[in-house]
């Protein structure tokens, strides 16, 4: 009886093509590692995004009220807020919206909807860019928390340049940026978190306790139609500054694990739920009382205006110094997945 000779079907290149592109992002996320486990919860998601997003933009929310005026002001803080919630909705959604495929990095996204290396061309830069310029608004935030904190509780000592306490801030992450992934910094992302709802709690408590003051008008900083435009123009970057967070939203996703009947979207989402309660708790009471009781003379951050108590005060301001800690490490460890 013949039998039928064995023929062999060549592997054809698509399917090599594949396997390459498998190992080398295997080759990526061992170098590379998002977390070292897919083990986080959804409360995970909540605290990452708190301090991804309430920042010290928020001590600023009041002076942006005022170059706004109050119905513009409330309306664009009431906009800002739906919108990047629904912003974010959608990120949370396109982490899986390919079956198998997870996006865990913004490139990843990007190249998937604009080619390999079009996407690179358009998303890293402008990744990096933010990223940048989040790390140095931080560092000089950082430095000027911890100066006040130093000036309010030692009246008599000698005064002490900005610069050297901008240093101080970088040589503690000098240290932590030696951390491996993203599971190492979640410890410091809560308490960053519970930070940011402390000092903006301080904040608005102490406003509505000191009381609107006397003589304080509620109109525009400026009375020309230039100034008053271009206060406008900077009080919406303001506003845009403290919604700031969607950089990291699939990176804080990728730490969740999925399957088919639990895809990582559920427990992401309901901790951006959370997280975004926590913002409104922050922002709105922070903004409308600061402003109520500063008009239009309130400092560009509100933790300024606020001279007592003294203790309360520097409180609030070493808060600020743990909170910035905290957020600072999320960008630094997304740029060194370019960088590195």
């Amino acid at each position: 009886m013949a039998v039928d000779p064995i023929i062999e079907v060549p592997v054809t290149k698509s399917v090599d093509l594949q396997a390459a592109k498998s190992e080398k992002q295997k080759a990526i996320d061992d170098w590379l590692p998002i977390t070292g486990s897919r083990n986080a919860k959804w409360w995970y998601s909540a605290f990452h995004n708190v301090t991804a997003m309430v920042g010290a933009g928020v001590l600023s929310l009041p002076y942006a009220l005022s170059e706004l005026g109050w119905g513009p002001g409330v309306a664009i803080l009431i906009l800002s807020w739906v919108i990047t919630l629904y912003t974010l909705w959608q990120m949370v959604e396109m982490h899986e919206m390919v079956p198998g495929k997870r996006f865990d990095r913004y490139h990843e996204l990007g190249q998937h909807a604009f080619g390999e290396r079009l996407g690179l061309y358009i998303v890293v830069p402008q990744q990096l860019i933010c990223e940048v310029g989040v790390c140095i608004v931080y560092m000089v935030t950082g430095g000027k928390s911890l100066k006040k904190f130093h000036d309010t509780v030692c009246l008599d000592c000698k005064n002490i340049k900005l610069t050297y306490f901008i240093m101080i801030f970088a040589s503690v992450h000098f240290v932590l940026s030696q951390l491996p992934n993203f599971n190492s910094i979640s410890g410091i992302s809560l308490a960053a978190a519970v930070m940011s709802l402390s000092y903006s709690t301080i904040a608005w408590v102490a406003s509505a306790h000191k009381g609107k003051q006397e003589g304080i008008e509620y109109g525009y900083r400026t009375h020309s139609t230039s100034g008053t435009l271009f206060n406008f123009l900077s009080a919406l970057g303001d506003v845009s500054f403290a919604y700031a967070g969607h950089n990291i939203v699939l990176e804080i996703q990728a730490t969740i694990p999925s399957t088919p009947k639990n895809p990582s979207k559920k427990p992401m989402w309901k901790g951006v739920v959370v997280a975004y309660i926590v913002v409104a708790l922050c922002y709105f009471p922070v903004a409308i009382i600061g402003y109520w009781a500063f008009g239009n003379t309130v400092e560009d951050n509100i933790l300024i205006s606020l001279q007592k108590p003294r203790w309360l005060i520097a409180m609030a301001n070493m808060f600020v110094v743990i909170h910035v800690i905290g957020s600072y490490q999320v960008p630094v460890y997304i740029k060194t997945q370019y960088f590195s």
